[in-house]
């Protein structure tokens, strides 16, 4: 639905094409793995590789999703380009902190920076060997609004992760928290850092075609004033954008939104390839 807003020409992107999810399969939640594992796990390397090859030759990639699960494959073909240790900027919502036991649907979504950090017993926080695809120590986890008092957010409060919740990060101005988040993710000791951004960050009065809307987030300028600071570091290698549903959107204003801020986001930037 973006492609049909004419973002590949409005970015100057190089449109790397579609990675085609495999079928739903778990209707039935299985009761000790995520939903669906073993085709997040071939998506997320088939995404990978696509991801690679996008950020060659120093590419900004962008990544439009599905849901936040997406960030596995994005971090493992960001790796494969840093050749080194990566950080994770993780703009969202939600924690997605969860282990299959702790989660309310079982899904990969709700699990995804928790198996992107290696928590839990999945084969998909496994993904990229027998490390975790990121350290927590290289992560910030901005703009959550979803409570503190699950075993999962009392986890994330143990875990190393920079914590920088709506509710405390936005009296603070966005520069200062782009600054913060840059410190974690984009340390000396890493080799390039990834974005992910779930649009729930936003308001529900800016973008209501999301799955779970959480009251009270973002505006548009505040996140492209956030995110600003992040695309331009050149330690950033890609950005995925996750958890638009066009069945949500009949009228398409959220994808004019979101067009019209990747667009002002990325262009300018030196290259840009796309991918979904």
């Amino acid at each position: 639905m973006l492609r049909e807003r004419g973002l590949v020409r409005r970015l100057g992107a190089i449109d790397f094409g579609d990675v085609v999810p495999p079928p739903y399969a778990d209707y039935d939640r299985p009761p000790d793995r995520p939903r669906n594992e073993r085709d997040v796990l071939a998506y997320s390397r088939q995404l990978a590789d696509v991801v690679a090859a996008a950020a060659a030759q120093r590419r900004f990639a962008l990544v439009l999703g599905g849901d936040c699960s997406i960030v596995l494959g994005s971090l493992l073909g960001a790796k494969r380009t840093a050749g080194g240790a990566l950080g994770l900027a993780y703009v969202d919502a939600h924690a997605d902190f969860a282990t299959v036991e702790e989660s309310t649907t079982g899904s990969a979504a709700s699990m995804a920076l928790a198996l992107a950090v290696g928590r839990g017993e999945s084969r998909l926080a496994r993904v990229g060997g027998h490390l975790p695809l990121v350290d927590a120590r290289h992560v910030a986890l901005v703009g959550r609004r979803d409570g503190d008092v699950s075993p999962a957010h009392r986890a994330l409060a143990l875990s190393g992760i920079l914590d920088l919740p709506h509710a405390d990060a936005m009296p603070i101005d966005t520069g200062y928290l782009a600054a913060a988040t840059m410190a974690r993710a984009a340390a000396r000791d890493v080799r390039g850092f990834w974005i992910q951004v779930d649009v729930d960050v936003l308001d529900p009065s800016v973008i209501r075609a999301v799955d779970s809307p959480e009251w009270g987030g973002l505006t548009a300028d505040e996140l492209v004033r956030l995110l600003t600071p992040l695309v331009n570091h050149p330690g950033a290698i890609g950005m995925s954008l996750t958890i638009y549903d066009p069945a949500l959107d009949p009228d398409r204003s959220a994808a004019r939104l979101l067009v019209g801020m990747l667009e002002s986001l990325l262009v300018g930037r030196a290259e840009v390839s796309l991918a979904s």
